[in-house]
């Protein structure tokens, strides 16, 4: 049997940053892109930390964050901070600026998921989200 899950869940990425992007812009802002924003969520939720655990909560590969990183620094959205426990790694942590957007990234995020999981019952909901967690463990060992 021939199963396509990797293909659904690479389609709805993309297809979620899509809509995340579309729905960014109705909110004007044009600051920052769907993955940037999805950044500032994780900083926003998680508060500061390195690079390497930012990687792991966005499925942001580190060659693709450090660039993008690099940019919203340029930006104004974050700042970049010597890690105190470890020398040779670099906390990430929001600025004020980037604090400012929290509601609107909490809306569109909001938003996406009524999109996701409209027509469904809230068990199969927990279900779904259930089996991706134990998908992304597997893959993440």
């Amino acid at each position: 049997m021939h199963y396509n899950g990797g293909y659904l869940i690479g389609q709805i990425n993309k297809l979620t940053n899509r809509r995340i992007n579309e729905l960014l812009k109705e909110e004007n802002v044009r600051e920052f892109n769907g993955a940037q924003g999805t950044i500032i969520f994780v900083l926003t939720n998680e508060g500061p930390m390195p690079i390497k655990d930012i990687g792991k909560a966005t499925g942001l590969a580190k060659t693709s964050l450090t660039s993008m990183l690099d940019r919203m620094e340029k930006q104004g959205l974050i700042e970049k901070r010597e890690n105190e426990n470890d020398k040779r790694s670099t906390i990430i942590a929001l600025n004020e600026r980037a604090k400012s957007y929290k509601e609107v990234i909490e809306k569109v995020s909001q938003r996406v998921s009524k999109e996701y999981y409209k027509g469904l019952r809230a068990k199969e909901v927990e279900r779904f989200e259930a089996t991706l967690q134990k998908v992304l463990k597997n893959l993440n060992e």
